[in-house]
């Protein structure tokens, strides 16, 4: 089971190779009136455009994936991806395609002219990299393997329960904003962490993500309630965590229900 560090380099390393490969494409087929530049020229200049497009749209979707559940619409991500992406996209290009084979910047009015292209290209390979990131496996941990050793190694995670929930039992973790609240048999706290390094230091405690903003102990599953492919799970003490798509049928497949 690879960390979430590696999944999140991993995600970054497949937009720019995928970003690399629809440059070469485009170079390929001179597309967009590009056939007339020597082909070396054109596959510089698109890979270049296709790279600094990817870096741009990678740190877009950082910000668009906290206000939109890619996992449950997939296609509004998309939609709300490309709209982020192309306007100031289409800057970039304008200066660079200037610069790349007149030296020069081109007039403000050649602008508009550059906004269709480049709304095509970013759909495009904004769906391509919306669909491959929701077909990778989802991380769970599952319980240890009998017959269990002696000393198992301890939770790292559990070392970060504020004092006053020292020594509780961990129901979920909910993240909110930067933070992340930690739902116990004591109540729940904040502390300041990412939910996806919570999850690589949970390694140990048999639990999984059940939605982008949730880890759940299998544990504290005292109940589900299922409908149109989603999942509403109910934890000890009343706490009801929703489960998306994306994880639904992972957990299914567990036995989790």
């Amino acid at each position: 089971m690879t960390s979430p560090a590696a999944d999140r380099r991993r995600t970054f390393l497949r937009g720019l190779v995928v970003a690399s490969l629809v440059g070469v494409f485009l170079a390929t087929t001179g597309a967009f009136g590009s056939a007339n530049a020597p082909y070396v020229q054109r596959l510089a200049y698109w890979v270049l455009m296709m790279i600094l497009g990817g870096l741009w749209g990678h740190l877009c979707s950082r910000i668009v994936t906290r206000f939109v559940n890619v996992d449950d619409r997939p296609w509004l991500t998309v939609a709300v991806m490309t709209a982020v992406i192309t306007g100031p996209l289409s800057v970039i290009v304008w200066a660079a395609t200037g610069l790349f084979f007149a030296q020069k910047l081109y007039p403000l009015a050649a602008l508009p002219q550059l906004f269709g292209p480049v709304l095509v290209v970013t759909l495009a390979v904004t769906t391509v990299n919306v669909f491959l990131g929701r077909a990778q496996p989802v991380q769970t941990h599952a319980a240890p393997a009998s017959p269990a050793p002696a000393s198992p190694p301890p939770v790292r995670f559990l070392d970060r329960l504020p004092l006053k929930l020292r020594g509780a039992t961990l129901y979920a973790v909910q993240a909110e904003d930067h933070y992340l609240r930690l739902h116990t048999d004591r109540g729940s706290d904040l502390i300041l962490m990412r939910l996806s390094d919570a999850v690589e230091e949970l390694e140990g405690l048999e639990g999984a993500r059940t939605h982008r903003s949730w880890w759940v102990a299998r544990s504290a599953v005292r109940g589900v309630d299922r409908g149109d492919g989603r999942a509403t799970l109910t934890l000890e003490g009343g706490l009801s965590v929703p489960v998306s798509r994306r994880y639904a049928r992972t957990l299914r497949e567990a036995d989790w229900w």
